[in-house]
């Protein structure tokens, strides 16, 4: 059964609204399963998901997708328990697996600045994939400071701190299921 989003969430002194519904989020990665079906048919990808926050994303998005695939994660550090990007990227967990001459597909939760994902591309440039294609459940066009190619994009979203389906507010708040946005009444 489907939950619908609370009206609103109080975060200390903060308002959370919601944005977007776990309907809304499940059917959206239907779609972009589907689509990489269709797009890695005749290959075996490897779905590497950056962690912490795209656990959830990538749990459900892996079980929309027909195809033999493996799975990786890696875990970066760019924000701690703020709010605000910190600026730089952490490696805090290496890969398992080797990606050398494999179709590569980083999942990540949500991209801000992009600075994640020029880290990641940066990374990846070492290790000879032999393709590499990005799926974001979010995206924050108006946010990108890096010049990123995000090849899969679950929805665009305004630039507002949000919560709730793997992303978190000092590592709370990721069991969510729906994604809340920060109310302007928190101002």
């Amino acid at each position: 059964m489907i939950s619908e989003p609370k009206e609103k969430i109080r975060v200390g002194e903060e308002i959370f609204t919601p944005l977007l519904s776990e309907e809304q989020i499940q059917s959206r990665i239907a779609e972009l399963g589907a689509q990489l079906t269709i797009d890695y048919q005749g290959t075996v990808p490897v779905f590497i998901g950056v962690l912490n926050g795209s656990f959830l994303f990538m749990s459900d998005l892996i079980k929309c997708v027909e195809l033999d695939c493996e799975i990786d994660f890696f875990k970066l550090s760019s924000y701690g328990d703020e709010k605000l990007s910190a600026g730089k990227v952490r490696m805090l967990k290496e890969l398992n697996c080797d990606v050398n001459n494999r179709d590569i597909i980083i999942v990540e939760d949500i991209v801000d600045s992009g600075l994640s994902v020029k880290y990641i591309e940066d990374l990846f440039a070492e290790k000879n994939p032999k393709s590499m294609k990005v799926v974001s459940l979010l995206v924050k066009p108006k946010s990108l400071k890096y010049n990123v190619k995000i090849d899969y994009i679950g929805f665009d979203i305004p630039s507002e701190f949000v919560i709730g389906y793997g992303l978190d507010y000092a590592q709370k708040y990721r069991n969510l299921r729906s994604v809340y946005i920060l109310s302007e009444e928190s101002e």
